[in-house]
């Protein structure tokens, strides 16, 4: 499997807690810089800072109209971190169903 540019790597960008609520923010709706500022309370840089992480790995697109710039994320992108928590989703659901039918035993 081959390395992928710290700036492209999906998984840390969605490392940084206010990236998540980024990506949060847009998924259901584009947002412009301004929206996301106003509804982070961070600077106007740090917004724009973070969404070119975000771009650079993939997870959002860019729309500009006049002078503003909408952001919205690109799911299909965020694929490869949903696959990789799918094995410890399964791992942890065996464990719990496991569990489960030992307390069931136990119980009779």
């Amino acid at each position: 499997m081959g390395r992928i540019a710290a700036s492209q790597d999906p998984f840390r960008a969605v490392a940084d807690p206010g990236r998540r609520k980024m990506l949060d923010a847009m998924l259901t709706e584009e947002c412009s810089v301004g929206t996301l500022t106003q509804m982070l309370g961070i600077s106007q840089p740090a917004v724009s800072q973070h969404l070119q992480v975000l771009k650079q790995a993939g997870l959002v697109t860019e729309r500009k109209a006049g002078r503003n710039r909408y952001y919205q994320v690109n799911a299909p992108e965020l694929q490869v971190i949903a696959d990789w928590l799918a094995k410890y989703e399964m791992f942890w659901t065996d464990k719990l169903d496991a569990l489960n039918a030992h307390l069931a035993r136990r119980k009779n």
